[in-house]
């Protein structure tokens, strides 16, 4: 990784997104405190996973490999013998169409960066961090690996969180019991402060807040969480182009 890899902006008016180790580290800092955050919601996992058979080695390998907690917690739901492998497949497939929504978002400062370092960053895309990436760009920081750093901060925390939670599995046998299943719902609360930018906000966080509730309530699945999006997103792109 290149410390100080730069590639000029497509029009010049605004200084090039800059890749470099210092990205990384600032990153991986400021993401700390919110993958401890997470982290109690990977151990829920962990404890979930073990509870449907999964071993200690099998569930921190998916967390590695997958790094998506709602989608994870839902396969686990749906674990079966035989494993229901389209169920699975569709189900997260579903839920995890928002990061195409949220990748299209990074696409102004992400297109300025080579396809390795893009595509390499987004992989360790956590809805936590892009919120906190989101933040750091749209405030005028220019470091492109910001999303990589706290992706990692992220990815280490979820991971060894997870690990907790499958050993633990056989004591909590419930983690409601012990306030963890509010985790993740406390860390986006949390985020979603930052991220405000006054009254503007409000027609599309209103939007998105209602037509998410709504579709929870009519729809099967998690098609909820994609309509919300868009829906906010629309009545955003309306009041811009007003």
């Amino acid at each position: 990784m290149s410390d100080s890899t730069q590639q000029e902006s497509g029009d010049g008016a605004e200084p090039a997104v800059e890749f470099s180790l210092s990205g990384v580290r600032n990153g991986f800092t400021e993401g700390t405190p919110i993958a401890l955050g997470v982290a109690g919601y990977g151990v829920v996992f962990g404890v979930l996973a073990r509870q449907a058979g999964l071993s200690v080695a099998e569930a921190a390998l998916m967390s590695a490999t997958v790094l998506a907690g709602a989608a994870q917690v839902i396969t686990i739901e749906l674990w079966d013998t035989p494993v229901p492998v389209l169920a699975v497949i569709g189900t997260t497939f579903i839920v995890n169409l928002r990061y195409a929504l949220m990748g299209a978002a990074l696409r102004p400062w992400f297109s300025q960066l080579s396809p390795a370092k893009a595509y390499g960053s987004v992989f360790f895309t956590a809805d936590e961090n892009w919120a906190l990436t989101m933040g750091k760009l749209r405030s005028g920081s220019r470091q492109g690996a910001y999303l990589l750093g706290s992706g990692l901060a992220m990815w280490v925390f979820w991971v060894l969180s997870t690990v907790v939670g499958a050993v633990a599995g056989s004591v909590v046998s419930d983690p409601a019991t012990y306030g963890l299943d509010f985790v993740l719902t406390a860390v986006f609360v949390a985020i979603s402060v930052g991220l405000w930018d006054g009254k503007s906000d409000l027609g599309p966080w209103v939007t998105a807040f209602a037509v998410a509730a709504l579709g929870a309530e009519l729809l099967p699945g998690r098609w909820h969480i994609l309509l919300g999006g868009l829906a906010g997103c629309l009545v955003e792109v309306v009041r811009f182009d007003s």
